[in-house]
């Protein structure tokens, strides 16, 4: 009975993974938040179509312009000379950067064409335009 009973100065020879397991899942939930929450980007009023299919690829780059004119690249403010050298250093580390653009139904025709300009320049060719499936909230 007394086989399990330590004394004081005796050292456990046995790790309890229980705290470790606790501290991994907490971080792995973290992660998962985090990362989930890095895709969402600015919030616009997307126009609507019939027939949208989904366009998310892994390390798509999301461009969005709001209904004020505001260029977006990731959630991150940005004018046109930044969103070049952004692009090209994406489009360097992946040739076939896939961009989705994602505009306002309001928004200037004017800045979604100045960045698709910008998209043809670096010869990025996956790009996709993001559009709310009609009748869907």
């Amino acid at each position: 009975m007394a086989g399990d009973v330590k004394t004081d100065n005796q050292p456990y020879d046995d790790i309890n993974v229980t705290p470790m397991l606790d501290l991994a899942y907490v971080l792995l939930v973290v992660f998962i938040i985090l990362t989930t929450a890095s895709v969402q980007g600015v919030k616009v009023r997307s126009p609507e179509t019939q027939a949208a299919n989904n366009l998310a690829k892994p390390q798509t780059r999301a461009i969005t312009i709001t209904a004020d004119g505001a260029v977006y690249l990731d959630a991150y403010p940005v004018d046109m000379e930044q969103l070049r050298t952004t692009l090209a250093q994406y489009k360097s580390a992946n040739p076939s950067l896939p961009v989705v653009l994602k505009a306002d139904a309001s928004a200037q025709y004017e800045k979604v064409m100045q960045v698709l300009e910008v998209a043809k320049k670096l010869d990025i060719t996956e790009i996709g335009l993001v559009t709310k499936r009609a009748g869907a909230e």
